[in-house]
């Protein structure tokens, strides 16, 4: 019986790459190779020894190319959900699947890199979800493990771990890493059309039902071209 509490992943795969240019001028951002392979390879292939056995990929920016490359795998399965016609952001992305998706799902950005502490990241949200009380329960980085990171943070977590936003002008202990457990109740009454997942966040917030727990491994932003050496050469030292 496995100890996760789905084994279905939303993959956020369709923006524009625009900050990764020009190495997105001839491919999507999830292509753009680290350390010997594909961005969402890095990802694909955590879902896979996690024992996440499908994955819903959304593909809009140079589409043919993505689909075809994902649809390669044999683990995890891969269904692919089309914004061909329009670019949703990832709030109009996950409404836009959520026919693909159970009750209760992982989303993350193709984009991600990570090291798992002593456990691998979906087991860790799955131990913690709780879902009578949860609409989404979010992986937080802090700052000393966030790589290349230069930002403020985002989120500050309570004791009960619920989650508050940073306020202007301050600093926050948490930097959301790309991956979150979510209950389609997050989904509910979204509006039509391309919008942000922070939407749906700050109600969930509102209501008290948005979580978080502080990742216990190693994360890499990689959003820039110059992102890519100083991650290759932390991870060949790990």
């Amino acid at each position: 019986m496995s100890n996760l509490a789905s084994d279905t992943a939303m993959v956020m795969a369709a923006g524009m790459g625009k900050r990764m240019r020009p190495l997105t001028a001839t491919q999507p951002k999830p292509m753009v190779r680290v350390a010997g392979k594909p961005l969402i390879d890095h990802a694909m292939d955590r879902l896979a020894s996690a024992g996440i056995a499908r994955a819903v990929v959304n593909v809009h920016y140079l589409a043919d190319s993505l689909e075809a490359h994902v649809k390669e795998r044999e683990a995890p399965s891969v269904v692919i959900s089309d914004e061909r016609a329009q670019l949703l952001e990832t709030g109009g992305g996950l409404v836009k699947a959520q026919h693909q998706l159970p009750d209760t799902f992982f989303c993350l950005n193709s984009d991600n890199i990570w090291l798992d502490g002593p456990r691998d990241c979906f087991s860790d949200l799955s131990a913690i979800w709780d879902d009578e009380k949860m609409d989404a329960l979010l992986l937080l980085v802090p700052h000393k493990g966030a790589h290349n990171f230069k930002g403020k943070g985002d989120f500050h977590i309570d004791p009960f771990g619920r989650l508050s936003r940073r306020a202007t002008g301050r600093i926050a202990p948490y930097i959301y890493s790309g991956i979150q457990l979510v209950s389609k109740r997050l989904l509910r009454d979204a509006p039509d059309g391309a919008f942000s997942t922070n939407l749906l966040w700050s109600r969930a917030m509102e209501e008290g039902r948005l979580f978080g727990i502080p990742f216990t491994g190693q994360w890499f932003e990689v959003g820039t071209p110059d992102a890519i050496k100083p991650t290759e050469a932390a991870l060949r030292d790990v």
